[in-house]
């Protein structure tokens, strides 16, 4: 299999499930997130898998996952500072210096880094949404 960036969102899946709440309540994650679902909630997705340190002898890409928390708020009683418990909690989790394990899915990590995290709030009806896109970019070898 040439393809890593699967195992690396479940990865992060199975990382982050379960171990980040608000008030008490355990944050849901999901890839394709419920029409029902009401907030917070974190949507995990593959974004970019591209071929990068090209040579005769190894395979290896950089694959960016995307991590999105998402909260809500009526009117503008508050929200962004649930966000960014929500993102401490997931770097927290994430931003170590012990890279995803792939070996028994034939893949070597070895770098993983937080590209960027894009913040936003929106509007819709008299609810205001605060989301933030965390990028995260592994570097991984076939092997």
């Amino acid at each position: 299999m040439n393809e890593a960036l699967h195992q690396i969102r479940k990865k992060y899946i199975d990382l982050i499930t379960g171990n980040i709440s608000i008030g008490g309540n355990v944050v849901p994650i999901y890839n394709v997130v419920p029409s029902t679902q009401s907030t917070p909630f974190i949507r995990i997705y593959s974004y970019i898998q591209e071929e990068v340190d090209v040579n005769n002898t190894n395979f290896n890409t950089e694959c960016i996952t995307r991590i999105e928390p998402i909260t809500s708020f009526i009117g503008d009683s508050g929200g962004e500072y649930h966000l960014n418990l929500i993102i401490d909690g997931i770097l927290s989790l994430i931003r170590t210096r012990t890279n995803i394990d792939l070996s028994a899915e034939g893949f070597n990590v070895y770098t993983t880094t937080i590209d960027k995290i894009r913040y936003f709030e929106d509007f819709k009806n008299d609810e205001t949404f605060y989301r933030a896109i965390i990028e995260v970019s592994n570097k991984v070898e076939k092997i």
